[in-house]
């Protein structure tokens, strides 16, 4: 998804110490196949400049990656995005983009160390790249919604076949969003924190 298209903060981002009310601070992942927009959405909705490790990509990638849908794409993510956003005066989080070849995976242990929760951001034309990102996750047991990336060219499915499809169990929130649109990642972020509110409540999360 083309980041040149995404919302941005009018003026200048702020500055990277954390706001003084701050009280505590949430590591986030978003994690999803190729070009599902993962650095899409940390730079749409991050409030200090995003940090990102986009490479251009080359012929030695072709055959190796699977860009289907994301023929466009010049860039990729080799090692993470950062950016942070605050939910209240009191609570931070920080958002770490995973990148999405499997070549690159095996960073991902490292970028789940801490993590309260993550994002699973899809693409429905291509929902056979999110069955081991999904699979990951739920080995490690880390928490997770799936929020649904807006395509124009993407087909539209009822939730409920996507959850069929995903094989979710029925208490994992699954959302639509716009990537590109600072409200709607925000959107997302928020299900997640009260998704990981729930399941504290609950006694589920450790």
């Amino acid at each position: 998804m083309d980041f040149k298209g995404s919302d941005t903060i009018p003026g200048p981002r702020t500055e990277d110490q954390l706001p003084h009310t701050a009280e505590a601070a949430v590591k986030i992942v978003i994690v999803g196949g190729f070009g599902v927009g993962k650095t899409t959405m940390v730079g749409s909705v991050s409030e200090i400049r995003p940090l990102t490790t986009e490479e251009t990509m080359t012929q030695a990638g072709i055959g190796v990656d699977d860009n289907f849908g994301s023929d466009s794409k010049t860039a990729t993510t080799v090692a993470m995005d950062f950016g942070r956003i605050s939910i209240t005066d009191q609570l931070v989080l920080y958002l770490f983009g995973t990148p999405g070849q499997e070549r690159f995976w095996f960073l991902w242990n490292g970028l789940f160390e801490g993590a309260l929760g993550a994002v699973v951001l899809i693409d429905t034309r291509r929902l056979e790249v999110s069955f081991d990102v999904i699979g990951r996750l739920e080995e490690r047991g880390v928490p997770f919604v799936v929020a649904v990336n807006s395509f124009p060219d993407g087909p539209r499915y009822p939730i409920e076949d996507l959850r069929t499809a995903l094989d979710l169990d029925p208490e994992i929130p699954i959302v639509e969003c716009d990537a590109r649109r600072r409200a709607s990642s925000r959107d997302v972020l928020m299900t997640l924190m009260r998704f990981l509110h729930s399941l504290a409540m609950s006694g589920a999360l450790r």
